[in-house]
């Protein structure tokens, strides 16, 4: 695999109501040991912006086959506690046509070969309140 090559593709997929985000192992080859980077969220209470309030953390995954789509299990968290299901924040790093992108989903992995792999994949919106 080409380092240009992108490993994973992405979608946010509504169940019930609830957000999730799916992972497609791109690849012909098996990936394992897949993790997504904690996502600081920007806030949007404080003006002109403080210090991120609330994180979103996903589980690792153990191995994802070629072509397979994969949930990424998360979990919102503001100021340091795990919240319910109706305060989760996935569905911020949804992207919105013609926004920028504010947020970066950062997936680690490992390849068939033992190789350590990366990926950067730009995400998200901010809100009216904060633009």
């Amino acid at each position: 695999m080409s380092t240009k090559e992108k490993a994973f593709t992405y979608r946010f997929v509504k169940a019930d109501a609830k957000f999730l985000l799916e992972l497609t192992n791109a690849t012909d080859r098996p990936v394992k040991s897949v993790e997504v980077l904690t996502v600081f969220l920007k806030d949007e209470i404080t003006p002109g912006g403080g210090p991120s309030q609330a994180h979103i953390r996903f589980d690792s995954i153990e191995r994802i086959l070629p072509t397979e789509k994969s949930i990424m299990p998360h979990r919102t968290w503001i100021n340091g506690k795990p919240v319910p299901l109706e305060r989760d924040l996935l569905e911020r790093l949804q992207v919105v046509p013609g926004e920028a992108h504010p947020y970066v989903l950062d997936i680690s992995w490992q390849d068939a070969d033992g190789k350590s792999r990366f990926q950067r994949i730009p995400v998200g919106h901010l809100s009216p309140s904060a633009a």
